[in-house]
């Protein structure tokens, strides 16, 4: 059963850059599309970004279009997929998750969910 484990989360200040990880462990995700999602205090869990297996395919949220960059290294022992965030704003403060095996945009979409990273971004 494959799991995913997320990491490179911190404190930052506005306008600075943090590159977040998604690893996978117990199975292989080279073929599978993966997401990131957050989840602010009070809000619900959002769509932030996505990648299809290969890299090719890349979307994002309108809210961090420009600003963030999907990306996968699947020649990795252990298969990786990042975040780079740059420009962060404080509205950028949340819980980041990955997800895997589907590109929708509803967080119903996706059955398991792990521990999260927690980003906060200061003014």
């Amino acid at each position: 059963q494959v799991q995913l484990s997320e990491s490179g989360g911190g404190l930052v200040q506005t306008g600075g850059s943090l590159r977040l990880s998604c690893a996978a462990s117990g199975g292989s995700i080279m073929y599978s599309s993966i997401v990131w999602f957050r989840q602010a205090p009070g809000k619900e869990r959002e769509f932030v970004a996505a990648i299809g297996w290969d890299g090719t395919y890349t979307d994002y949220a309108d809210s961090v279009k420009g600003r963030f960059t999907i990306s996968r290294d699947n020649a990795k022992i252990q298969e990786t997929v990042y975040l780079q965030m740059n420009n962060l704003k404080p509205e950028d403060t949340a819980v980041y998750y990955c997800n895997w095996g589907s590109v929708a945009h509803s967080p119903r979409a996706y059955t398991y969910w792990g521990q999260g990273t927690q980003v906060t971004v200061s003014s």
